[in-house]
């Protein structure tokens, strides 16, 4: 809950549509499914110790569709082995302590594979809970647990589907947001380094904040790609190209400030380029930034003509920039900066 009070995240769930709610929600629906499955397993199927069937279902509420009905098929595939595995040791094993070592630790060995995925540890404590309770060798016993099981993952499922499927779009928004301003922010930084008006102190530590915000940005947009899967509402999800286009910035944006950060502190002449060339360069960058924040599209042209000035520097013989190395190391990030950019 981040720090905050408990009451101030209720209040801000259910003021907010943000992540409090969407927390919300989903608990709201975990605690529906065990108590449906409950209810079904006693009062329907009138099922003795029916335990697993509101754990199952509690679990198979999960962030996303996709996920529900992939571990729907997991838990019911590792509670059947584990009580397959459970009822083959209390046939041929009349010692409960041996089978209970042998279930165990062919059972966690079985869960390990990773087609079951985190329900493959219940591969051995299901297996367990049979011989200890002394289930193993009653076949209607070990047939309700397979039944409880698939009851509660089934129910699990259908209401994290049928039931304000989530969605990410909250998360994909707020990604964008953030990588937009600190990607604007590094080059509002480089623009007055390259004019003389900055220095490097904290350029590194923004550039980590950007590389952490990208790794964000690349979970927030696979989130949102698995969310869409078998979702009845991933049509009306938010566009996840905005954000892609920003983690595409990435390798020129850290080309360029190694670029600028080696012509600054360089002690060759040579490789700075000359007063008229800084400032063409360090306007290119503000407005680089001006479309990381707001998308115009005008200053989008305008980045591209200033591309077309330094290109047309570098090929024109004049003495401010004759065999300036360092505005052709920069000349190129800057360029695929300004072709990865897209307007709104």
């Amino acid at each position: 809950m981040g720090g905050k009070t408990p009451f101030a995240w209720a209040a801000r769930a259910f003021r907010v549509p943000g992540e409090e709610r969407r927390s919300l929600v989903q608990i709201a629906k975990a605690t529906a499914a065990a108590v449906i499955a409950w209810i079904v397993a006693t009062a329907v199927l009138r099922l003795p110790q029916p335990f697993l069937a509101p754990y199952a279902a509690v679990f198979l509420v999960q962030a996303t569709v996709y996920r529900s009905l992939r571990g729907w098929a997991q838990q019911v595939g590792a509670v059947s082995v584990g009580v397959l595995l459970a009822a083959g040791a209390g046939q041929l094993i009349p010692s409960v302590t041996v089978a209970l070592g042998l279930v165990i630790f062919v059972g966690l060995l079985i869960g390990s594979w990773r087609g079951f995925g985190d329900s493959g540890v219940w591969v051995g404590i299901t297996g367990m809970l049979l011989i200890s309770y002394g289930n193993a060798t009653e076949p209607v016993l070990l047939a309700d647990r397979l039944l409880e099981t698939a009851l509660g993952a089934a129910i699990g499922a259908v209401l994290t589907a049928v039931i304000l499927p989530p969605l990410h779009g909250e998360r994909l928004r707020a990604a964008t947001t953030r990588l937009a301003s600190a990607i604007a922010d590094v080059l509002d930084k480089t623009a007055g380094l390259v004019r003389g008006a900055e220095t490097t102190d904290g350029l590194d530590e923004r550039m980590e904040d950007v590389r952490s915000l990208v790794a964000e940005a690349e979970d927030a947009i696979g989130w949102t790609r698995e969310g869409r899967y078998l979702n009845l509402r991933g049509r009306r999800e938010t566009r996840e190209e905005p954000l892609a286009n920003l983690v595409s910035l990435w390798h020129p944006l850290a080309q360029l400030i190694d670029a600028v950060s080696e012509a600054t502190r360089s002690e060759q002449p040579f490789r700075h380029p000359g007063e008229h060339a800084r400032g063409v360069v360090g306007e290119l960058l503000e407005a680089l930034a001006e479309v990381a924040r707001s998308g115009d599209p005008e200053k989008l042209d305008r980045c591209r003509d200033l591309v077309g000035e330094i290109d047309h520097l570098l090929v024109t013989p004049t003495d401010e920039v004759t065999t300036s190395i360092g505005l052709g190391a920069m000349a190129l990030p800057a360029r695929r900066l300004v072709q990865r950019l897209r307007a709104d």
